[in-house]
Parts: structure tokens; C-alpha cells; sequence
């Protein structure tokens, strides 16, 4: 009976998500009047309006994010990172948005307590609602019987992984392969290829993954063909694990499912977040650095002759063309096709300039890029033109590095990797950190960088 109960039990995405969709409401509500009882006040008529701007806008988000949907076989990690990043975004849009009709903030403290406490409140409650599920899966509830077709290590590597975390609720059944060859895993071989269609057939899988080369499309295609007289779940890893992947997604154009190999970050809510990053602290540094803005400003224009300001033509995002400004660090204005990188005791550099270039404080008008919208205060370094067209041709994914903006300072810098690069072995070290960065980039990343870059990145012995 507990059996015939178990496999009859099932509860979808869509519960799952409405499940999501109360607790968050919940959360965001009860966070504020809990608050507001902290300090012993009252949940007034204008906390309504603040908590239903903060849901409506949460919702919105979500819908872009499609954070309501069922997690399995997600990270918790993965899932939190999205879900924080969501409350971040509705406390700026909520804000703003309220400003914008005037709404006065009687009290920040109070506010930024409910900001904290939600954010505890959707941590808390994601986790839990994680642990039901998972322990209801444990338990035998919902659970998936799965088989992995094709012995490649991918799949292999799956298996164990789906095995280990029992909370996902599936149950690896084992790899059917026609080799003979051992597979070098403690998943159980179950048989053929043939095998797997007749259990398959017989109800006893619930969802295939095949992990089998592109050169084998021939069967791929057969034993889809036959599992179509079943009822189970086929799925596809791509064999596309041969490429050096840069944010690789998968998405549908019109109905077919494509695969991106290489691609940027920056879509979606990163690139919002990140854009908002760059024009808050913009503001704020610029607002910060103005008096010693505009005294660099006059030191340059009474030392030598020339103009303030030096624009020199880079690639930005996607290799279009910007203009970045720099205070006027030389006595010549190079930017050309021909372009020689600074060196050691260059005599092109004023004695202003030496200074400027080594406490990197040439660079300040870069903030105005960043504020327009061309670079981003954290990102790869931009490099002349002529050095793009270079290096393109010399070191393999070179051009990779301008999927994202050109930034002030970048993970590159603050790893030493700053200065002349009169070495191809350098430019690498440099393009491999760049791209190390858009593999890994996220909001603490960026701030990890603009906090080691005012004590690493910015002076520097190979700054000339």
C-alpha cells in the first residue's frame, strides 16, 4: 500500500512554484511588519504601498529570471545567487521607483533592517523548502528512475553525481552501453542499447540521458525513434564538451533549440546589475576624486602644452570602437595604426605623466567612459587598436576578451599582470586572466577587484 501510495504521489513544477511564489510574498510582507514591532512602531498605510511596489516589482523580475520553476538537479547555491540578486534589484527599482512620486523615507534604518531581514527570510525559506522536498524524495516520493545511455565521461560523471544527491529524487538505474569495454565508475552496466529500449518500453525508466559522440548520430536517432513508443523522458547531453566553452547556454530560436559555445555574460539581469554597479559607484567616485579632478586638470594644462584630455581609439564590447580618455600623460598625441607601448624611461612621457601613470591617476576620466556607458569600472583592459590586431593573430581566443566592456581595472591587474607587455608569454598571462574573469564573473567578484585594485592595481612598478 505505502508503495502503490509513493509512485502515485506526484507534485509538479507548478505546485512547486506556487509553493515559492507564497513564501516570497510572505517573506517581503511579514519582513517589513516584523520591523516595524522591532522598533516598536506601527505597520502604517504607506508600508502597504512599499510592500506591494517591492512584490510587484520582485514578480517581474522573476519572470525574467524564471526563478518559479522547479530546481532539481540545480545547486541550492546557484538558485540562492539568482534569488538574492532578484531582492537586490527590487530594493533599487522599489526605491527609485518611489522616489520618483516623492514617497518620503522617515526612517533609512528601519528600511535597511527589512532589506536584511527579507534577505535572511528568502534564504531561509528557499533552503527549507529544499529540505521537504528533498526529504520527501528520500523518502521515495517523486522520484525519477534514470538511465544513462552511452559510456562517455560526461554521462558517466552525471550518473555518480544524480546518485550522490539523493534529494534530486532520482534513482540511477545504470549505463547501457554496446561496448565492452569497463566503465570506470561504480554505476552499474545494465546492457545494451537494446536493453534499454525493452525496459524503457516495459515502464521501468522514467527519463533517458544520452551521452553518446556526434559521430554516432545514427543510432542516436534509431533509439530515439523506439523510446518513442515509451513513456519516459529522453534527453541529450551535447557532445560539445571538445570546446574551450566561454558561457555556453542553450536557448530556442523559433521553435529549435540551439547551443552557445561562446557568448557573453552580460544578458539579461547581469546586464542590468551590472550597468547599475557601474553608474552607482561612477557617481560616487567621480563625485569623490572632483577636486582632485580638476587640480590634475590644471597641472596638466600649465606643465605642457597640449590638451587636458587624451582620447585614444580602443575596441570595446563586441570589438565596436570607443574613445577612451586619459589625462595627457605624453608630449606627443600617438593614435594611429602605429602605436609604441610605453616603456621604461620613455621620453615621450612628461615628468607630470610619470607620476600620473604610475599611481594610475591618468585613468580618472575613464570614470566619465564608464558613466556614458562605454567601459565598465571592472572589465578586461583596453588595448590600443594596433595591439588588438596583433595579438589577434598571435594568441587563440584573444578577441574573447571583449564579450564584456573594457574596464578601469580588471582581474588581470591586480594579478601583477599590468604594464608593458614586451613579451608574448605576457600578453597571454593578460588575456588568459581576462578570460578567466568573464568564465567566473558575478557582483562579489567585482567588488573583490575594485577593493584589491585601491591597495594592487592601481600603483604599480610596471606602470610606466
Amino acid at each position: 500500500m505505502t508503495s502503490f501510495r509513493r509512485r502515485k504521489f506526484h507534485y509538479s513544477a507548478p505546485v512547486t512554484s506556487l509553493i515559492q511564489i507564497v513564501s516570497d510574498v510572505l517573506t517581503i510582507f511579514s519582513g517589513l511588519y516584523l520591523t516595524r514591532l522591532l522598533f516598536d512602531e506601527k505597520f502604517m498605510y504607506q508600508d502597504l504601498n512599499r510592500v506591494l511596489a517591492s512584490i510587484i516589482a520582485f514578480q517581474m523580475i522573476g519572470s525574467f529570471t524564471d526563478f518559479y520553476r522547479s530546481w532539481r538537479g540545480v545547486r541550492l547555491s546557484y538558485e540562492l545567487k539568482i534569488v538574492i540578486k532578484s531582492w537586490i534589484l527590487t530594493i533599487l527599482m522599489t526605491f527609485g521607483f518611489l522616489s520618483i512620486l516623492n514617497a518620503e523615507y522617515e526612517n533609512f534604518v528601519i528600511f535597511s533592517v527589512w532589506f536584511l531581514t527579507v534577505y535572511l527570510g528568502l534564504v531561509v525559506s528557499r533552503v527549507i523548502i529544499r529540505l521537504v522536498i528533498g526529504y520527501l524524495r528520500n523518502k521515495g516520493y517523486n522520484t525519477r528512475n534514470v538511465a544513462i545511455m552511452g559510456a562517455m565521461p560526461v554521462g558517466l560523471k552525471l550518473a555518480e553525481s544524480l546518485r550522490d544527491a539523493q534529494w534530486m529524487g532520482f534513482n540511477v538505474l545504470g549505463v547501457y552501453d554496446d561496448s565492452e569495454t569497463t566503465l570506470d565508475t561504480t554505476i552499474p552496466k545494465r546492457g545494451g542499447f537494446e536493453q534499454l529500449i525493452i525496459d524503457a518500453k516495459l515502464g521501468k525508466i522514467d527519463r533517458v540521458y544520452i551521452a553518446l559522440p556526434m559521430t554516432q548520430e545514427k543510432i542516436i536517432r534509431d533509439v530515439v525513434e523506439e523510446l518513442a513508443d515509451s513513456t519516459c523522458t529522453v534527453v541529450l547531453i551535447p557532445d560539445i564538451f571538445m570546446f574551450d566553452l566561454l558561457h555556453s547556454r542553450t536557448e530556442e530560436i523559433d521553435g529549435v533549440p540551439v547551443v552557445s559555445l561562446v557568448d557573453t555574460p552580460m544578458i539579461g539581469m547581469n546586464k542590468l546589475i551590472k550597468r547599475l554597479e557601474d553608474i552607482i559607484l561612477s557617481v560616487a567616485i567621480l563625485t569623490f576624486i572632483s577636486p582632485i579632478f580638476i587640480l590634475i586638470a590644471i597641472l596638466v594644462k600649465v606643465t605642457s602644452p597640449g590638451p587636458i584630455i587624451f582620447k585614444q581609439q580602443r575596441y570595446g564590447i563586441d570589438g565596436r570602437g570607443i574613445a577612451v580618455w586619459k589625462f595627457r600623460s605624453m608630449a606627443v598625441m600617438e593614435n594611429g595604426d602605429d602605436v609604441i607601448q610605453a616603456k621604461k624611461g620613455d621620453s615621450r612621457i612628461t615628468p607630470l605623466g610619470s607620476f600620473l601613470r604610475k599611481t594610475s591617476l591618468d585613468e580618472l576620466p575613464q570614470f566619465i567612459n564608464v558613466l556614458e556607458g562605454s567601459m565598465s569600472i571592472v572589465g578586461p583592459r583596453p588595448h590600443a587598436i594596433a595591439h588588438n590586431e596583433l595579438y589577434r593573430k598571435m594568441i587563440s581566443g584573444y578577441m574573447l576578451r571583449h564579450k564584456m566592456k573594457p574596464g578601469i581595472t580588471g582581474w588581470a591587474q591586480i594579478n601583477g599582470w599590468r604594464g608593458e607587455t614586451n613579451t608574448l608569454d605576457k600578453m597571454q598571462k593578460r588575456v588568459d586572466f581576462d578570460l578567466d574573469y568573464i568564465h567566473n564573473w558575478s557582483l562579489s567578484l567585482d567588488l573583490k577587484i575594485i577593493c584589491l585594485s585601491i591597495f594592487k592595481g592601481f600603483v604599480n612598478k610596471s606602470a610606466y
